[in-house]
């Protein structure tokens, strides 16, 4: 005969057993629904990760290794597009100017760029410098070989139209950049002299391929009031020369507005950043150094 014990113990052990069945459900049924989801949340992580990334390399000129300071100086430019973003930074402006400086690549180049992120070495000199004609500049103006060729027949075609376009600063050594800096710091201070002139090291002067023009008649500050001004808006490109530092882009070049600042880049690329409207800095930024 079973013992009324016995029969007690074994409901204990079923009752046991339904609850520990029931739990195991439970904790499947719970592993059933949060795993997936976890996973979910990790693929959507992930694909937001590639996604950001993404967004970055659909633009052409996209560099890897500038990834994190797109993302930290978008956050700071909201306004600003994923084009602007990347070009910006690509230049160097997510640094205050003359911080995180190089040393100018594409030495005795046309595409040589000098500004505020990317300087020459006192030692620099470029290769090929000439005298240009007296005709066409003030005595003892030198230019870069090719650059000075493409100023002179500049100077000739404006003259052919009654203009003036006469040179009257070109090349400077760095020394020579020392004593025109220093004079300005102690004229209006470095703050002031800090945007209309270069430290030493970091003018454009000292390329050889760049050139300061007036007409003659009017000092070269007020070159944008004469007719040889509207004459270089139309035809500078012509011979390989930019309009270095325009009134619109002052938060590009780091400059103030210089009509009489002209640069010389070649005729391919001048012709480029014209109807683009572009910087050299922009044009670097979005097309060469990629």
């Amino acid at each position: 005969m079973i013992k009324l014990g016995d029969n007690m113990k074994k409901k204990k052990l079923k009752r046991k057993f339904k609850i520990i069945f029931t739990l195991i459900i439970m904790l499947i049924v719970l592993l059933l629904i949060i795993v997936p989801k976890q996973t979910e949340e990790h693929k959507g992580k992930e694909n937001t990760k590639v996604e950001e990334k993404n967004k970055y390399e659909k633009i052409s000129y996209y560099r890897k290794e500038n990834l994190d300071r797109y993302k930290e100086y978008e956050k700071e430019n909201k306004n600003l597009s994923l084009e602007e973003i990347i070009t910006n930074v690509n230049i160097g402006l997510d640094n205050p100017y003359y911080t995180n400086t190089l040393p100018s690549t594409n030495l005795n180049t046309n595409l040589i760029l000098v500004n505020k992120y990317n300087y020459l070495t006192e030692d620099y000199v470029p290769e090929n410098l000439e005298n240009i004609q007296t005709t066409y500049a003030r005595s003892g103006m030198q230019l870069v070989k090719e650059a000075k060729e493409a100023f002179e027949e500049l100077s000739e075609s404006a003259k052919k139209d009654g203009m003036n376009v006469i040179a009257m600063s070109s090349y400077r050594s760095y020394d020579y950049q020392v004593n025109l800096y220093n004079n300005y710091v102690a004229e209006d201070g470095k703050e002031a002299a800090d945007k209309y002139s270069a430290r030493p090291g970091y003018s454009e002067h000292q390329t050889g391929l760049a050139v300061d023009v007036y007409n003659l008649d009017l000092p070269y500050t007020s070159f944008e009031e004469t007719e040889e001004f509207n004459w270089m808006q139309e035809n500078a490109y012509k011979y390989g020369f930019i309009l270095r530092f325009p009134e619109d882009k002052v938060d590009i070049t780091g400059y103030q507005y210089e009509s009489w600042h002209y640069r010389y880049v070649g005729k391919e690329v001048a012709k480029e950043i014209k109807d683009k409207n572009l910087t050299l800095e922009e044009y670097l930024a979005k097309k060469v150094e990629n």
